[in-house]
């Protein structure tokens, strides 16, 4: 099976720069779009400034669920912009010429390497190393020995699955693209779209959920 044919391939089909080509334009699209959406505020939005309303008002209800207002507030515009980031990267891939940033582990994994650290960071400076740590142990002091390293494995596990979920299914649709353009590219692929759309939102949204989960257990650790 051959290569996916996209337009910066022409220029080079060296991968880093297909994958650095494909993320920089996910992320000139996001703030061109938040451009768009702040360039003209009104008090009864209209177009971009009504979806990023609505999308920040979402965002931020999930947020208040998982970690309270004071916390989902402070944390909306991190989760908000990994959201609209993510969503942009795999919808390109949909798109016949472009492939998806996050079909690349590299970017999958950088991504989720970055919110691993921030919200170890920020329950540290939260909650204080010892505290954050102490969290670590369980409630059972006969036991901190065994949950400790279970802890330990659990919160690196996080990062296997936030790079590999978001990298597997990506990569998937987009094999499964490649082949329906291969066996009919003129009407078939058609019918996918509005299921690879679906998945492609749907990704975004489960590594924003996660994001928002791990944010809020780190912050919001309560006394044994």
């Amino acid at each position: 099976m051959g290569e996916l044919f996209t337009f910066f391939g022409l220029i080079s089909h060296d991968k880093t720069f297909i994958y650095m080509t494909h993320m920089l334009l996910s992320a000139g699209i996001a703030l061109i779009l938040v451009k768009m959406a702040m360039s003209n505020l009104q008090m009864v939005p209209r177009g971009a400034q009504n979806f990023m309303e609505v999308y920040i008002s979402a965002v931020l209800k999930i947020g208040v669920d998982v970690m309270g207002e004071e916390n989902a507030r402070r944390y909306v515009p991190l989760v908000a912009t990994i959201g609209i980031f993510v969503a942009i990267a795999n919808l390109i891939g949909i798109v016949p010429g472009f492939e998806a940033p996050t079909s690349f582990l590299e970017f999958a994994l950088t991504l989720a390497l970055t919110v691993f650290v921030y919200y170890n960071f920020e329950g540290i400076r939260r909650q204080g190393i010892i505290k954050y740590f102490k969290h670590f142990l369980g409630p059972v002091w006969w036991l901190y020995w065994l949950m400790f390293p279970i802890e330990i494995v659990s919160h690196l596990s996080r990062l296997v699955s936030l790079s590999f979920r978001l990298f597997g299914n990506v990569k998937g649709d987009d094999m499964f693209l490649m082949v329906i353009l291969m066996l009919a590219p003129w009407l078939l692929p058609m019918i996918p779209f509005a299921l690879l759309t679906f998945m492609a939102l749907l990704q975004a949204f489960i590594f924003m959920m996660l994001t928002t989960v791990y944010l809020g257990s780190a912050v919001a650790i309560e006394e044994h």
